[in-house]
């Protein structure tokens, strides 16, 4: 399995990604899943990548292809992310359109974020079929994969305000819920975090199984969450609560006739 997760906010875009792919217990494989494609001061793009290796690997060679022969549509000149998305989509789906009569799953999904110049930075999920959705105001983050586990986090901070550094801390205790609870996915973890009209990609950390910095945040949201719970309202109080609740007087006790509404 994989699980990637892509954080929009005001000040710009956090990326979080793992490496690991499983297609069977004995056959278990580390690939990047994030794929980094721009021009310094014009235009960048970041896809993250679930599904099919063989077809996301074929869509993202597909993808340098075009940049490199020059191709009449591409990364390197389309001319925002809708297109952008269109045209990952149209890739997506011709790949697996190849090997559909075999009848094995081929399919395969894809977040790509970035801006180009005079552009508003997007973030923006391409699903199997080629069509996509993108963040909004209220829900600032896309991910793909083995999505559940990791969203709880994300609900809970995250919003167009958040920091770009609390989202990439966010979307790395996300990732580390998602570890704890599924083992196809795991470590190496990369992380990117693009900043507002910046246009350079300067800032992707990649952290290892032996990673101490992975250990700690570990080790630290699961102190942090044993700790508040410990301090939640024991269930005696809240059997109290709903007792005094049962008995008290209730508005119409003083025979004054009904509630005007």
């Amino acid at each position: 399995m994989t699980y990637c997760v892509a954080i929009a906010v005001n000040d710009g875009i956090a990326f979080c990604s793992d490496s690991r792919t499983n297609a069977g217990i004995d056959q278990i494989s580390t690939y990047s899943k994030m794929f980094q494609f721009g021009i310094d001061g014009q235009r960048q793009f970041v896809i993250l990548s679930a599904g099919n290796l063989a077809t996301t690997q074929a869509v993202i060679a597909q993808v340098n292809r075009d940049i490199e022969q020059n191709a009449p549509l591409s990364l390197a000149n389309v001319s925002n992310l809708l297109d952008a998305s269109d045209y990952l989509g149209e890739i997506s789906r011709t790949q697996q359109h190849k090997h559909s009569t075999t009848g094995a799953g081929f399919e395969a999904s894809f977040i790509i974020g970035g801006q180009i110049a005079g552009s508003k930075h997007r973030v923006i999920l391409v699903y199997p079929e080629g069509n996509h959705i993108s963040t909004s105001k209220d829900t600032p983050f896309l991910q793909i994969g083995e999505s559940k586990y990791g969203k709880p986090i994300l609900d809970r901070i995250l919003t167009p305000n958040t920091s770009l550094d609390t989202c990439a801390l966010c979307a790395l205790v996300s990732m580390d819920s998602t570890l704890r609870s599924n083992l196809t996915v795991g470590p190496p973890i990369e992380v990117l975090v693009y900043r507002t009209d910046s246009l350079i990609v300067d800032d992707h950390h990649r952290f290892d199984q032996d990673s101490d910095f992975l250990r700690e945040i570990s080790r630290s949201w699961d102190q942090r969450l044993k700790d508040a719970f410990r301090q939640m309202p024991p269930l005696a109080w809240a059997a109290n609560w709903d007792r005094s609740r049962a008995s008290a007087p209730s508005d119409n006790s003083s025979g004054s006739g009904p509630v005007p509404t």
